[in-house]
This record gives structure tokens, C-alpha cells and sequence, in this order.
């Protein structure tokens, strides 16, 4: 930032204290915790930082001052819009009446790497005085839309404000639409909030392993600490984000809204929840308003940092007679690590290219029972079924596709799919299970690139319609649990990056349609992806490097924001990674220098296996 910028932005905030500070008021004493009241002097600081103290207190705007010129008018609002409070009352002092009813702050977020630098332009059409024009600048990095929907987004920005004389004191006549915010304002304010809806699973219903009941989360951004219960179960109600529509449903009806204006949601003491929703819901059956509690209670289940999971949902009519209620266990068959599985064991191909597992508690790799596990498997990698019935093999030269079962006796049976590529790095990738049953690989051959999926790992290969990808081809993926989206790496001009698509399913239970949709680059600063791993409902682990960088390991969202997570230390030279969506679960990796590796929780990275590659989870 500039010397004028730093002479202009006196970034002027009040500190309140939640409940929570006020029990930690010892750890807060540098905030003012012990004298600071509710009410009284405005006290003054240069930034809003990034810490514990800062998650645990609640920040307000202060109102604009007598005299205000205008770049410190305009820095003042811009900080007013960072306050925790719900409606941004303050916020709008700063504008003039008709911008203040005009001004939409939930259009849409614009997050900047920093705070924006603000500068007073010289505006031919302000030459009478009675007008000001001032310019936001930055680089920015992401924006959430009207949807809470996050999009990476770089970008040089860059934005006009204008400013009127009212009366003596300047007012903004021309704010910019929604929210302008620095990362670290952004990273404070809100946070990254799963939704639920069904899997659309169109021709495949009837031949899924689980059903219909197959939940796909749905991240969103929401405000921390502005009512979060009642916020997210408004973001439910209004409908899948934009890109994930397509190959998910709700169970709420149209129109379906909570069914008092300005109510708040909070648990009762039994830690359930009672929501109430609008007429449109008055008249379903109890089946499908099952279904709309289970989407809320998974929706809600982790909202509360620190407290008791939510032990039911109670939804009812407008006029308060129930329609249904949803306990936790009874919504264990709508869970989304139902299609998850719950792994026992890691998979890796060893020395002898024989298929090896590995428990937590075991150090030592041993063969699968069947055919995969003895000598002469010839693997080059392998995936194992959701239930850890069933594995997939692709030969060491990528030609051949192999399932069987993981018992002794299991036959090896016939190659399902042959590749023409002529090579390991030409031929078929490292197969992917989703948990509905059906197996996803791709063929690599330059001559004939195909994505493919076998109905049920062992029947029909049904070819997948892929979009262009830029010119680029598939050289990697995972699938997830779900069967909705599916990871790509896509290599092009030398480069690898890695792709997220939705799985879309049409046509008939005889012939499938089935194609990859608004396919978009996750984890967009790394200009080389490695490997890649589902490590959530919507989160994925990916070592990969920046340019001119080491490489990282580290998690992303599917929406492309930073994971939330603590980082992990990784391994050096991973060429393979794998995790559990259960993230309990130890991260397996493949590298260069030390073969397979595992980092159990509260560890550090141990190897487990020198000579071993191509480590998988089920899935």
C-alpha cells in the first residue's frame, strides 16, 4: 500500500465480546477483554488479525465520522462492511438514503488478496465539486455469488465508487455491488458450509448398490457468526448452487421457505432442531419429508464448533403441527459415508506386482486373498469396491482390465477392456469404484481416448461423453463415493492440471447416456498436479506444484477454495497419493525416494513399504 492510501485508511473498528471471549478472557486480555463494555468509546486498531482472539470476538462498524473527506469516508465503509452485524446497518450510514435502499451486500462477494487500495480520481464529470470519484484496486482471487456459490477467480480488479456532497458531509451515491473483502477479512467472516441433496441417478436407480438415498454435499460460504443455523437451513431451501443442479435434486417442494419471517433456529436442550416451514410444505407425504430431514440434519450436523452433534430434525407445518421428525440414528440410512464405505484396509501394488493390503494397526503388508494376491498378478494398479468385495487390476503394461473377487477361489476370468495405446503411459489409467457399483477407467491411447464405465464393475462398458478439455487428455481420476463429480488430471502443453466435472445420467437403464459436465480447474495456482485423492464429501488432497515451485501437498474444495484443514507436512517426492473420506483415516502416498509411505494420526511419515506404487482406499 501507498504512503496516501496508508495516510487515508484509518481502519477504525469496535471490539465486542461474544460469550465465548468472555469465558477466555485471560487468553483475550490484549484485546481490552477485561475493560472493554458494550457500549461506550470507539476503540481504534490498523487491521483485523488473523488469530484466535479474532475467531472469538464479535467486530461492529463504526458510523462515519463529522468531516470525512472522501478516500477516508470510503475506507471506513469498506470496513464497516467486515462487522458481524446481520443487515450492516452501519455499513449504510455511509451511503446516501437511495443508495442505502439500492445496495444489495448479499449480490455477490468480491474476496482480494488484500484489503483494496483506495485512491481519490480525478473525474472530469465531478468539476462543479458537488462529486467524487473513488477507485478500489487489487488482485483479486475469488468471488461468491447471490448463491454463496465460491469460483476462483484471478483477476486484476478494480472498481468506482462515487461519492455526493450531502449537505456538508460526503455520502456514497454509487457503492459497489455486494461486498469488497481482503482474504484474511474473508477467511474470518465466513466459512465453508456443506448443503445435502440427492443423487440424480437416472437409468442407474435401479441397479444401484445403495439405493436412492445417496446424499452429495454442496459447499457453500456462509457468515460465521450472523444466526449460522438459521442462515444454512435458508441455503438448503434455496436449491442447489448453480453448477451442481444439474445431477442433484431436493426433497423440498418449490417455494419451500421457513415459515416465520425474522425466526431464529436454535437447538433445544436435547441438541435437536425444530423448523418450521412455510405452506408449500403443508400437504407431503411423510416419506418425502423424511427425506427433507435427513437433507437438513447432514446439512446442520457439524454447524456448532466445540458442541453435541444435533441428535434430530422436527419438521413442521406453518401452523406448528408436526410433519415429521428424523433422529441421528435412524438417519444413518441416509448417511453420506453409507456410500462412502467404511475402508478396513489400504491397497498398494507390490515389488512382485501382486495386490497387498494393510490395516492401521498392521506394519507389514500382506497379499489380497484370490487372484490379485499371488505371484504372476502382473499389476500395475488396482481399485477396490466400496464394500471391499471386489477388485479392478490394470496390468503393468496398461493393456488389460481385470475384476475379481478379493476371496480364496475367486477366479481372474477374462480381460473386460483391452487398449491399443501400445504402452503403460498410453494405456488404461488406474481404475475408480463409485460407491452406487459401477467402475470408471479411462484409455489413454492418442488414437482412440475414451472415458468408460462398467455397469456394476463387471458388465457393460458404457463410453462416457467427455467435453474437448482444451485440447488436453485424461492421464488420471478418482470418482467420487456419490458417483456425481469426478476428479481429472489433464495433461496439455506439458502441463497437468487438475479437472473437476459433474457426471450427468440420462437415457434408459438399457442404454445409458451418460457424459461429464462443467468440467472447471480445482486447485488453480498449481501449474502441475501429481496425484490426486477424494479426502471428504467435498474435499480433495492433491500434491501438485506452482511455477517455478517445490511441490505441496495439500487440500482443496471441490468449489476450488482452500480446505479448511490443518496443513500436512508431506512427504518428499509424492507420486501417488490416496485417503479415506472418512479423514480419521491415515493419508498413503507413493514417492520417489522412500516407496509407500503412511502418516497415522499424531505421527509422523513412516514407510511401510520401499519397493511398493499405486496405493488406493476403496473407492
Amino acid at each position: 500500500m501507498g504512503d496516501d492510501r496508508a495516510d487515508h485508511h484509518l481502519f477504525r473498528r469496535r471490539w465486542g465480546l461474544s460469550t465465548a471471549a468472555l469465558a477466555s478472557c485471560g487468553v483475550l486480555l490484549l484485546t481490552g477483554c477485561a475493560s472493554m463494555p458494550d457500549s461506550g468509546d470507539v476503540r481504534r486498531v490498523d487491521s483485523s488479525p488473523r488469530s484466535d482472539v479474532d475467531s472469538q470476538v464479535r467486530v461492529y462498524g463504526v458510523s462515519p465520522g463529522k468531516g470525512e473527506q472522501p478516500a477516508e469516508l470510503v475506507s471506513g465503509f469498506l470496513e464497516a462492511t467486515t462487522s458481524d452485524e446481520a443487515n450492516f446497518a452501519t455499513a449504510k450510514e455511509y451511503l446516501t438514503k437511495g443508495a442505502a435502499k439500492s445496495w444489495d451486500p448479499f449480490a455477490r462477494t468480491t474476496v482480494l488478496a488484500q484489503a483494496p487500495e483506495v485512491r481519490v480520481e480525478t473525474d472530469p464529470g465531478d468539476r462543479d465539486g458537488g462529486g467524487k470519484t473513488v477507485v478500489l484496486s487489487g488482485k483479486r482471487i475469488a468471488s461468491v455469488d447471490a448463491a454463496h456459490a465460491y469460483k476462483p477467480d484471478e483477476a486484476r480488479y478494480e472498481e468506482r465508487i462515487h461519492l455526493t456532497l450531502s449537505g456538508s458531509e460526503w455520502r456514497i451515491d454509487g457503492p459497489p455491488p455486494g461486498l469488497v473483502l481482503g482474504e484474511s477479512d474473508f477467511e474470518r467472516i465466513y466459512r465453508s458450509v456443506n448443503k445435502y441433496y440427492f443423487a440424480k441417478l437416472g437409468p442407474d436407480a435401479e441397479d444401484s448398490r445403495v439405493g436412492d438415498n445417496v446424499l452429495v454435499a454442496d459447499p457453500v460460504y456462509l457468515r460465521r457468526r450472523i444466526d449460522p443455523l438459521t442462515s444454512t437451513v435458508s441455503a438448503l431451501l434455496d436449491g442447489p448452487t448453480g453448477w451442481l443442479d444439474g445431477v442433484v435434486s431436493t426433497s423440498f417442494p418449490t417455494g419451500t421457505a421457513l415459515g416465520r419471517r425474522g425466526e431464529k433456529l436454535s437447538l433445544d436442550d436435547s441438541n435437536s432442531l425444530r423448523v418450521r416451514l412455510n405452506d408449500r410444505a403443508a400437504n407431503i407425504s411423510r416419506s418425502r419429508c423424511v427425506r427433507m430431514a435427513a437433507q437438513t440434519l447432514f446439512t446442520v450436523q457439524n454447524l456448532g464448533e466445540g458442541s453435541s452433534e444435533v441428535s434430530s430434525v422436527k419438521l413442521d407445518r406453518q401452523n406448528g403441527s408436526e410433519l415429521c421428525s428424523l433422529s441421528s440414528d435412524a438417519a444413518r440410512a441416509y448417511a453420506p459415508d453409507f456410500v462412502n464405505g467404511q475402508p478396513r484396509h489400504q491397497y498398494f501394488v507390490d515389488s512382485e506386482h501382486r495386490m497387498v493390503r494393510l490395516s492401521d494397526d498392521e506394519d507389514r503388508p500382506r497379499p489380497v486373498p484370490g487372484p490379485f494376491g499371488a505371484d504372476g498378478a502382473g499389476l500395475g494398479a488396482v481399485a477396490v469396491s466400496r464394500d471391499e468385495r471386489d477388485a479392478a487390476g490394470v496390468t503393468s503394461d496398461g493393456r488389460s482390465l481385470y475384476v475379481t473377487g478379493l476371496t480364496p477361489g475367486a477366479e481372474r476370468g477374462r480381460a473386460l477392456l483391452h487398449s491399443q495405446g501400445g504402452s503403460a503411459e498410453h494405456g488404461l489409467t488406474a481404475p475408480s469404484w463409485d460407491g452406487l457399483g459401477g467402475l470408471w477407467v479411462a484409455d489413454r491411447d492418442p488414437e482412440r481416448p475414451r472415458l468408460l464405465r462398467l455397469r456394476g464393475g463387471t458388465g457393460q462398458a458404457d463410453e462416457v461423453r467427455l467435453p474437448k478439455l482444451g485440447g488436453g487428455r485424461i492421464t488420471a481420476l478418482r470418482v467420487s463415493a456419490d458417483g456425481t463429480r469426478i476428479a481429472m488430471l489433464v495433461k496439455h502443453a506439458g502441463h497437468t492440471t487438475l479437472r473437476l466435472g459433474r457426471i450427468e445420467r440420462k437415457g434408459t437403464a438399457e442404454e445409458p447416456k451418460l457424459s461429464v459436465q462443467g468440467v472447471h480447474t480445482v486447485a488453480p495456482k498449481l501449474e502441475n498436479v501429481d496425484t490426486v485423492s477424494w479426502a471428504g464429501d467435498s474435499r480433495l488432497v492433491v500434491a501438485g506444484r506452482e511455477s517455478a515451485g517445490v511441490q505441496q501437498l495439500q487440500y482443496v474444495e471441490t468449489d476450488g477454495s482452500p480446505a479448511d484443514v490443518p496443513e500436512v507436512p508431506g512427504p518428499n517426492g509424492v507420486e501417488a497419493i490416496t485417503a479415506s473420506e472418512d479423514q480419521t483415516r491415515p493419508l498413503l502416498a507413493q514417492t520417489r525416494e522412500n516407496g509407500i509411505v503412511r502418516l497415522l494420526p499424531d505421527t509422523d511419515w513412516k514407510t511401510v513399504d520401499e519397493d511398493g506404487t499405486a496405493p488406493v482406499y476403496p473407492g
